[in-house]
């Protein structure tokens, strides 16, 4: 269901990590590249308040979450657990054509600012999936496609993009899935065809913190069936994270839990039976089964 190529370091810098999840059935962990304890061992609540906690590492002195070494439980190994999506989710971005290389491939022309849209909490579903696909007459060509997600931590506006690691708590990969077909009847289309229950998969953990160094030179794969369909890295991308977030942030108010899904290098066409891999490096990978429709 899950897969970890990331090992214990994040980035191209090396640096230390913590993630946050959750068990299929809601327990909230406190993980490193070793395994995950409670996070209650930690003395956090849930795991709302540790997106809180893991904001602000470059900007708040002690506002960083604790080494899993110096808490009083014994990890689980990763393999041994079942991840549900992560955290609470709030508000869903997406944002389109955000790779330069993507927008080429695709013959289409590249936005002047960020393409974004936003779907329904019900279209999340956890990592393993089932991703389920609509009936074919409904629907007969749908993509699936890896991507970056960056998780607000803090009640923000106005966000200057100096201030990214003060509001981002950390990164997530995510699958997103778009039925094709309806959106090429009309581009005014594209909120129906992002937003099928199971079109949006997150997981298996939020990795943390985040700072604009550290996901420099990150690279993002679509694989589906073991073949990577996609790949490219973040500094590629039209418009980078920070910028993502200050923009956004002057639409409305980013609050804990919400959600920007940073764009993709490329997709590829999923049919029952298919297996869809999001690989980040240094941050983790997620995988997903798809279904046919009923």
């Amino acid at each position: 269901m899950t897969g970890d190529t990331s090992g214990s370091a994040s980035g191209t810098g090396g640096a230390e990590t913590t993630r946050l999840a959750r068990t299929v059935e809601g327990r909230p962990l406190l993980g490193d590249g070793d395994g995950f304890v409670p996070l209650g061992a930690a003395g956090i609540d849930g795991v709302d308040d540790a997106l809180g906690e893991a904001c602000g590492a470059e900007a708040f002195a002690g506002s960083v979450l604790p080494s899993i070494d110096d808490l009083p439980a014994t990890r689980t190994p990763t393999e041994r657990l079942s991840f549900g999506v992560p955290f609470d989710p709030g508000k869903l971005w997406g944002i389109g054509l955000n790779y330069a290389d993507h927008a080429d491939d695709l013959d289409a022309v590249r936005p002047a600012e960020p393409a974004s849209f936003m779907r329904p909490a019900t279209a999340l579903t956890a990592p393993g999936g089932p991703i389920r696909l609509p009936p074919t007459e409904e629907a007969s060509r749908v993509t699936a496609e890896a991507e970056l997600g960056l998780v607000i931590g803090r009640t923000c506006t106005g966000v200057d993009e100096s201030e990214f690691g003060r509001v981002v708590a950390g990164v997530v990969p995510v699958i997103d899935v778009t039925a094709e077909d309806v959106l090429q009847r009309n581009p005014r289309f594209l909120t129906r065809a992002k937003s099928y229950d199971t079109f949006l998969v997150v997981g298996p953990w939020v990795s943390a913190p985040v700072s604009v160094d550290r996901l420099a030179g990150t690279a993002v794969r679509t694989v589906i069936n073991g073949e990577t369909v996609a790949e490219n890295t973040v500094d590629r991308m039209l418009f980078p994270p920070k910028e993502l977030v200050g923009v956004h942030s002057r639409v409305m108010t980013l609050e804990r839990g919400d959600l920007i899904s940073t764009g993709t290098p490329g997709a590829g066409v999923i049919e029952a039976g298919d297996t869809v891999r999001t690989e980040v490096d240094g941050v983790g990978v997620l995988e997903a089964d798809v279904v046919g429709g009923e």
